[in-house]
């Protein structure tokens, strides 16, 4: 069996959808994971088979690692292999560190970093039979800047970050390349959960250096080059897609 196999998870919206399809579109079989909208998730998953590619809808929430372990028998049973990972699906309580309870907190860190763990621990175990993959998580720039009300996601991402650097040494004997792709704000679906989000949106729109927002095509954009053999030297990397903005004070 040679056809490859891409994991997104997080896949049925956004960011992860638009992933999701562009993968399809360069021949490979795709998992969508989703946790809440199953509606949608098969309405991607009939543009993916509408391309000619197979795929395999999983309803999970990678917060649980139960579920975690689920989705990917779910993945070794359809396909028995897996090439890339992209560790997309992200979540998180928006409110000022004051006012954040233990709840906000492990929620926050379940989704956004400790999925990614126990699901590169189990992509790896498919990924080494056939001779390696390719991880890349979905980070954002609240990970090394202060952003309002963004404390539990932006120590969730940093926490993501670093795990990126860890796993990328040690899942390098074994062929399997991982790396990190931070985005600065866009106009998704997510976004229209933050309580700032108008202040967000404007500034991005009046002081991005490259003169626009950045869009989500951007970000996976940045995610395809990681996944392509001419990145393979890039490892661990955390690579910031977002016009410039983060240079300014």
């Amino acid at each position: 069996m040679t056809q490859k196999v891409a994991l997104i998870t997080g896949s049925s919206r956004g960011i992860g959808k638009a992933t999701a399809l562009r993968l399809a579109k360069e021949g490979y079989d795709i998992v969508i994971n989703y946790a809440r909208s199953k509606t949608a998730a098969g309405e991607v998953a009939a543009e993916i088979e509408a391309m000619g590619r197979k795929v395999l809808t999983v309803k999970a929430n990678v917060g649980d690692v139960e579920k975690i372990k689920f989705l990917f028998q779910e993945i070794e049973r359809e396909f028995g292999r897996l090439d890339v990972f992209v560790s997309n699906a992200a979540s998180g309580v928006q409110r000022p560190a004051m006012e954040l309870q233990e709840s906000h907190w492990d929620w926050t860190m379940n989704i956004n970093s400790k999925a990614l763990l126990f699901c590169a621990q189990e992509a790896a175990k498919l990924m080494e039979k056939n001779n390696g993959g390719k991880i890349v998580s979905i980070s954002s720039l609240g990970s090394i800047r202060y952003l309002e009300n963004y404390t539990t996601v932006g120590v969730s991402k940093a926490a993501l970050e670093a795990l990126t650097r860890y796993l990328a040494v040690e899942l390098a004997p074994k062929n399997i390349i991982v790396n990190a792709v931070s985005g600065g704000a866009v106009d998704t679906e997510a976004l229209k959960h933050f309580p700032n989000r108008e202040e967000m949106l404007a500034e991005a729109k009046t002081k991005t250096p490259a003169g626009r927002m950045v869009e989500i095509e951007d970000i996976v954009n940045a995610v395809m080059f990681l996944l392509a053999d001419a990145s393979s030297m890039i490892r661990g990397q955390t690579i910031i897609v977002d016009g410039g903005i983060s240079l300014l004070v």
